[in-house]
């Protein structure tokens, strides 16, 4: 009996729909997670996710929270739909006449497709992250108010709008992601949009190598049979432990990444010239808990987006799509 054949369009498919509906859901705490992760111990503004958050809406209003979703939601299509289709084709290829993949083998199929993805996402994320964290940054470069200070508050506002008090209205003056990337093109051409790439692949390659395997064998243990898919709520669920699992395992790196991407800086804010220097730079001056920043935030947006992706994914939205095109005769 030949081996049964995967449906790579069908696959893209699911893995863009997934994405798209995952990334629409949690992305406010994406954002929280970047400016968590990137302020220092010189410019801290935020205490917690929520504060960020509560933050975030009085001085930039609702749609403040979704600083940067547009670049998100354009790019985590390909980006999802390479790192799901990938892991199944490299699952597929890896298999010996349709048995059980070792777990060595899962392992592999899960590098794969981490390896992948990186293809897309580091220009996702080096847009994403400027975005993110202009409203962070126009706080951090505003000169401080004290009570010594000549000139009031309502003055400051009238000669800097951009920049008040984290409690106060922001008006935000960020580039687009298109100026954005223009920039970046023309100053220092496509490696501009690449910049991170190494710690992109530091975090990506090791969380696939962990999610996938760990989400294929929970995944296993809810089905009631030994043919056909587990149930919808077991590969939520068994999507949400092994992707909050496989996230704090990898945050530190995380940290590391958005660091390294991000353009703009406070004035009391280091630099980093890559992966080793930040390592140093961020165990000198904060400590080995600062790798740990932001990383509730990040399990609490990997756990729902990948649950809802392999909802998604299992439900076979691709293949009922296809389904409605004309086949070509042979």
């Amino acid at each position: 009996m030949a081996d049964k054949q995967i449906s790579l369009p069908a696959k893209l498919i699911n893995g863009g729909i997934a994405g798209l509906i995952g990334v629409t859901c949690v992305f406010p705490i994406d954002l929280a997670k970047t400016r968590l992760q990137n302020q220092q111990n010189g410019s801290r503004l935020y205490t917690s996710m929520s504060d960020c958050l509560i933050k975030t809406i009085r001085s930039e209003g609702y749609f403040g929270m979704y600083r940067g979703a547009a670049v998100n939601l354009t790019l985590v299509t390909p980006e999802k739909a390479i790192k799901l289709a990938a892991n199944d084709f490299f699952r597929f290829h890896l298999s010996k006449d349709g048995q059980k993949l070792t777990l060595f083998r899962e392992m592999l199929a899960g590098c794969g497709a981490g390896t992948c993805q990186v293809i897309v996402t580091t220009p996702m994320e080096m847009l994403k992250i400027q975005l993110q964290d202009a409203g962070r940054i126009a706080v951090v470069k505003s000169p401080p108010v004290t009570s010594v200070c000549v000139v009031s508050i309502a003055a400051q506002r009238k000669l800097m709008p951009q920049a008040v008090s984290p409690g106060g209205p922001v008006e935000v003056k960020s580039p687009t992601a298109m100026q954005i990337t223009r920039d970046l093109l023309r100053q220092k051409g496509i490696a501009g949009l690449y910049k991170g790439l190494g710690a992109t692949l530091l975090r990506d390659v090791p969380f696939s190598i962990i999610y996938f395997p760990l989400f294929a064998n929970l995944n296993n243990l809810g089905k009631k049979g030994a043919e056909g898919p587990a149930p919808f709520y077991v590969s939520f669920i068994s999507g949400c432990v092994a992707g909050s699992t496989a996230a704090v395992a990898v945050n530190p790196v995380d940290v590391i990444k958005t660091r390294l991407q991000s353009l703009t800086r406070g004035s009391q804010e280091d630099t980093y010239s890559g992966v080793t220097d930040c390592i140093r730079k961020i165990l000198h001056n904060e400590g080995p808990a600062a790798f740990l920043k932001g990383a509730y935030c990040r399990a609490l947006v990997i756990a729902p987006l990948f649950g809802i992706a392999q909802v998604v994914y299992f439900l076979g939205m691709g293949e009922f799509i296809l389904s409605f095109l004309p086949k070509r005769s042979d």
